[in-house]
């Protein structure tokens, strides 16, 4: 059973490291993300717009310096005495042959950057996304454009905001005449990225605003259903090959150690068997006789063969190498194994009474120290299928072979 408890450790260690790497891959694929800087690294192409709105004679002229590998950086300046004035710079979505085109964006939840402003400003973050209910493809006007603010200064600041719980503004609802009610959004269809000012932007001075580090956040939750079953399906696998294979091995282990105790069933050879030491014969056949006696010691066998103490244990181990008290014990729990495999009609009690055990705890703790388990266990495991309760074989018990020794 060593060699088989240190194969399951092992499949075991095995399993726990698969499963840990599997469980990595799965978490890491779960969170989904896209880096937008440069176009096309995270599988999202875009390039830029600007936008510019002044009414009642104000300006408010922007201007893209740079659009590459790191930064999206523009600046603007705005005029007075514009009631509204609004300027931003976009990054418009288009696949890989630079035609404009919305992208499904519904897998990731958030988006990450960093801002820096000179001077201190408060700009506009939206996501205009197509809605074929009501949108005209290229009129962004139409399209329903959840935003919120946040504000930058110009050492940076890390910015993170959630796609799902943005608003879409009132004017939009009344230039599309619909009902504020009806405030849901969807993200398979984004058209673009805007970066705008807003009513809190500073006027009449030039500003600069740097995006950079722009990346999508995501979860998906298939990745850890996947995980759940694969670790459920993989343990469930391991102890099914754990329980089945230690019956085998547990049986394969007791009937390697009754066969080897075969020659134990000594109350039936050793006492047949022509000593020349009359002496010697008398020991054995007495303690193969009465060790069905709770109460047989050492001191019952030299009372009753008049043989002296010494040579007992003499005999003992000249003939099996062990003492009284091992061999009594032995010669009890290799008889009591034969009963249990075949007298399945037996209850363990009548078993360990049988064979000279008053206690039945003191039974069963002596049997699993003996064989490795459970009296139960090796009837489970051992029980001879071609042997019922009402057979011969079954009825067979010592006081018979008692009786049997005494004809002899």
């Amino acid at each position: 059973m060593q060699n088989f408890y240190k194969k399951a450790l092992f499949a075991l260690i095995l399993l726990l490291v698969v499963d840990a790497l599997i469980a990595c891959v799965c978490v890491y694929q779960s969170y989904p993300t896209a880096t937008l800087m440069p176009s096309g690294a995270g599988g999202l192409y875009w390039r830029t717009a600007t936008t510019t709105v002044a009414t009642e004679g104000g300006s408010a002229p922007i201007r893209i310096i740079e659009s590459g590998l790191r930064a999206l950086r523009f600046d603007y300046r705005l005029t007075r005495p514009a009631p509204y004035s609004f300027a931003s710079a976009e990054m418009v979505f288009e696949d890989g042959n630079g035609n404009v085109m919305p992208v499904d964006l519904s897998k990731y939840d958030t988006i990450s950057f960093t801002a820096k402003c000179n001077p201190l400003n408060i700009l506009i973050f939206a996501l205009p996304t197509f809605d074929a209910t009501v949108s005209k493809p290229g009129d962004y006007l139409t399209y329903p454009s959840p935003l919120t603010f946040f504000s930058c200064e110009e050492k940076g600041v890390p910015i993170s905001l959630d796609l799902t719980r943005l608003t879409i503004p009132q004017w939009w609802y009344d230039r599309m005449h619909l009902d504020l009610s009806h405030q849901s959004y969807k993200l398979n269809q984004v058209a673009k990225f805007v970066f705008g000012i807003s009513q809190q932007s500073p006027r009449d001075r030039d500003s600069r605003v740097e995006i950079t580090k722009v990346t999508l956040h995501g979860r998906d939750y298939r990745y850890l259903v996947a995980l759940a079953v694969i670790l459920v399906s993989s343990w469930c696998a391991f102890a099914f090959w754990f329980f089945r294979a230690h019956a085998r091995e547990l049986a394969a282990s007791l009937d390697a150690k009754l066969r080897k105790d075969q020659p134990l069933v000594a109350y039936r050879q050793l006492t047949l068997e022509p000593f020349k030491d009359k002496e010697k014969a008398a020991v054995l056949r007495f303690i193969a006789t009465n060790y069905t006696n709770s109460e047989l010691d050492l001191e019952s066998v030299v009372a009753g063969t008049g043989t002296n103490r010494n040579k007992v244990n003499d005999f003992l181990k000249a003939e099996l190498g062990m003492t009284f008290t091992t061999y009594l014990k032995k010669l009890r729990l290799t008889e009591s194994a034969r009963l249990l495999t075949e007298n399945p009609a037996a209850t363990v009690a009548e078993v360990a009474y049988s064979v000279g055990y008053g206690n039945v705890s003191y039974f069963n703790k002596l049997f699993k120290e003996e064989y490795g388990c459970t009296p139960k266990t090796f009837r489970s495991v051992t029980v001879r299928p071609d042997i019922k309760p009402d057979s011969p074989a079954s009825t067979r018990t010592a006081p018979d072979t008692q009786q049997d020794l005494h004809q002899k």
